[in-house]
């Protein structure tokens, strides 16, 4: 098999778009926990109730179902390592966190005067979230700098190889995937050695021995892995794996640091998806502790 060339986006409003779309059905299929602690104690957050489970099938966007089955049909292990070692080496760009926030912005629409989706503010809307709840710093660095791999777009990846719910390669698509369905056109089904009970992998093997759909949580991980907590590298790394971390799915994968560390991811997920709808942060007096923390963590210029 060979890895399935990526089509550059048509127009940056077009992946805008299309996150918003993959952001909001994801909202609707993870409905926030019930009211309760969120986090390790004695950190904790008091949350919204919200709906259980919707019919997503019945209530996605057609551009979602079509999203997810492109996902599913070109995320195969061949494109995952031919991305991997194409992205892997980190040659595309040196620039701060700054810069690549800046250039993630690039994808808002300007002639639109109702658009004010900048990726800032939703940085510091997830940042000040968790700030408010008593985080440690870490932490909150962690959720402001979350999205930043998005930045794969602004170098010609199709949304399908940017967001999306992640999962396992190399063993068998579990039918709690959104939209399993459409894997049934993935090549990765006529490798007999992937449909094995376990695939290629053992029991116990750890995550970081998987390989995992390609996108921005990957991505990010490789720029920042070198830099904070292994902690925070876990909350970048599986942020998107829904199907384990609400699913509760591979967890027959898991060794004893995965375990420790999945409390971390399950933590995030909350201040990831339920803090767009809070009032806008006072930029002006919150940015100056995030510079603080970026150049206490992330300084000057990274490779990207």
């Amino acid at each position: 098999m060979s890895a399935i060339a990526a089509p550059t986006p048509a127009h940056p409003q077009d992946t805008l778009s299309g996150f918003e779309e993959w952001e909001h059905f994801v909202e609707e299929r993870y409905p926030t926990p019930l009211e309760g602690q969120i986090g390790p104690p004695p950190m904790q957050r008091t949350m919204q109730r919200r709906d259980g489970y919707r019919d997503y099938r019945a209530e996605a966007r057609p551009g979602v179902k079509e999203f997810y089955r492109l996902n599913h049909i070109h995320q195969t292990m061949d494109l995952v390592k031919a991305k991997q070692q194409d992205f892997g080496r980190l040659n595309r760009k040196e620039m701060s966190v700054w810069e690549a926030i800046e250039l993630l912005d690039t994808i808002v629409d300007d002639s639109d005067p109702d658009n004010e989706n900048s990726q800032i503010w939703h940085a510091l809307q997830s940042g000040e979230a968790a700030r408010e709840a008593g985080l440690p710093d870490w932490f909150v660095l962690t959720t402001f700098i979350h999205d930043l791999g998005k930045v794969l777009c602004c170098f010609g990846e199709p949304q399908w190889a940017v967001v999306g719910d992640t999962f396992p390669l190399g063993c068998p698509f579990s039918d709690k995937i959104v939209f399993p369905e459409f894997f049934a056109e993935n090549p990765d089904l006529k490798v007999p050695s992937f449909q094995r009970p376990f695939g290629i992998y053992e029991p116990g093997c750890g995550l970081d021995k998987v390989a995992m759909s390609w996108g921005h949580d990957e991505y990010l991980y490789y720029v920042i892995r070198h830099y904070l907590p292994l902690e925070a590298q876990y909350i970048i790394r599986y942020h998107s794996f829904y199907p384990l971390h609400r699913e509760h799915e591979y967890l027959w994968m898991l060794n004893e640091q995965d375990r420790k560390n999945l409390k971390w991811i399950k933590a995030f997920n909350p201040f990831d998806l339920y803090s767009k709808g809070d009032a806008k942060p006072d930029a002006e007096r919150c940015l100056p502790y995030y510079r603080e923390l970026v150049d206490r963590y992330l300084p000057g210029r990274l490779k990207w």
